[in-house]
């Protein structure tokens, strides 16, 4: 017996929909309370979710009650607002945003600028490395102290022969014209010094070209042949004119019982164009004064020199009384000044100025074989210690001259060289 009301029911033919049969999900609750004269006991059940509005999904009755407005009861036809939706859900609002995730970490400042400095050290490591071989592949290695025969013993400090010379290498008839250097050929030396870098301090000491000096024995630098000693007295720059820098060097050792350890040398053009890199130097000259034969033409006080004068300054020596001697005071004084301003951070930081100068002095300075771009910044940096103090300056100690040489004071010269070997502080004072 089918205790189903009418009309509904598995396999209904009403008109009706099967209601709760069909809605496996209605939420049952209590009938209420019937009024008097309406027997509904039998849809109790299906009322409860039917005529209320409360379907699974639907907000409120009033969803379900617009949706009937327009379609089948309890489903909300094409007004529903609380049916199925096309979202997959009930509801009529579509799917519930997600859940949102955790807040973000705050940034870890430390970690960022650890990792910053890192990268900054490494390319300027990679710089710093490939700017160094790149500066000792353009070194021009030229000259061969093995070749120096009889040599004094080791130094307890390093000594550098430094050279400036006369050779118009590279010199167009315009630049020798504008810098007044004549068109002699060949090339003979300039100016000369002895740089000690010694742990007690640092010494540079002027070699006058007139110095009266015995040429030794010798052994030529491109033929190999000995050649024995004379006695033969002649000017310094004559040894270097005769047989080039091996046989200054070999004079220079023979003459005062010092062993020179490196050699670097740099010409006119050379000299000019490492200080038009830099843009000049800047000098404090103490008097006026002018030389038809270099082009010197300088008034008192502070002034920035150019190349052009630059060159004048350091080879002026017929404009004052003490000749050659004055001029290697000059010498001493415009390298000082030029290594002081071009060890800068200016110029050592900035790649617009320092790839310049580089180019500029590696191209045009000739040193020897065993020297090392690491030598030649120790150089560059001893001359600047003299400027900055550390250090002394000073002319080879001169006791008189011979048929317009000068004579050096053996005495004074035997303690100077004693104190550099042994590396002691220079208390020799020179002219």
């Amino acid at each position: 017996m089918n205790d189903w009301p009418e009309g509904y029911g598995r396999g209904s033919q009403g008109a009706q929909p099967e209601g709760a049969r069909a809605m496996r999900h209605v939420q049952r609750r209590p009938v209420p309370q019937q009024s008097q004269g309406h027997d509904d006991s039998h849809n109790a059940p299906y009322d409860s979710g039917y005529n209320t509005g409360q379907v699974y999904g639907s907000p409120s009755g009033r969803a379900n009650r617009q949706g009937q407005q327009g379609g089948q009861p309890g489903y909300g036809g094409q007004g529903d607002q609380g049916g199925y939706d096309n979202q997959g859900g009930y509801g009529g609002h579509g799917a519930p945003p997600p859940p949102a995730g955790p807040p973000r970490p705050a940034p870890d400042w430390r970690r960022r600028i650890k990792i910053g400095s890192l990268v900054l050290v490494g390319s300027l490591l990679v710089v710093s490395i490939g700017t160094y071989f790149w500066a000792d592949s353009k070194m021009k290695r030229e000259v061969d102290l093995a070749k120096v025969i009889e040599r004094p013993r080791e130094n307890d400090c390093t000594t550098y022969l430094i050279v400036g010379s006369d050779s118009r290498e590279g010199m167009s008839a315009e630049d020798k014209k504008r810098l007044r250097t004549g068109s002699a050929e060949g090339k003979r030396t300039d100016s000369m010094m002895i740089l000690a870098e010694c742990s007690s301090g640092n010494t540079m000491i002027s070699l006058p070209r007139d110095s009266d000096v015995e040429i030794p024995s010798f052994k030529g630098s491109e033929s190999g042949k000995l050649f024995e000693n004379t006695g033969r007295r002649v000017k310094l720059n004559a040894a270097y004119a005769e047989d080039g820098p091996e046989l200054l060097v070999r004079t220079i050792e023979h003459n005062t019982g010092l062993r020179i350890d490196h050699y670097a040398e740099i010409g006119f053009a050379g000299f000019a164009s490492i200080v038009d890199a830099i843009g000049g130097v800047e000098l404090d000259i103490p008097k006026a004064f002018k030389d038809k034969k270099s082009g010197a033409d300088f008034q008192a006080g502070k002034q920035t020199l150019d190349g052009e004068q630059a060159l004048a300054f350091v080879r002026t020596r017929y404009a004052f009384g003490e000749g050659d001697l004055a001029r290697t005071k000059n010498q001493q004084k415009f390298l000082a000044a030029l290594a002081s301003q071009t060890a800068t951070p200016g110029t050592v930081l900035n790649p617009f100025k320092l790839y310049p100068v580089m180019g500029a002095g590696l191209d045009t300075v000739i040193v020897d074989k065993e020297m090392s771009l690491w030598d030649l910044s120790q150089m560059f940096l001893a001359m600047k210690s003299v400027t900055g103090g550390d250090g002394k300056s000073m002319n080879m100690p001169i006791s008189g001259s011979r048929g317009g040489n000068l004579v050096w004071d053996k005495a004074k010269v035997s303690q100077l060289v004693k104190q550099i070997q042994q590396d002691e502080k220079v208390t020799v004072s020179g002219n």
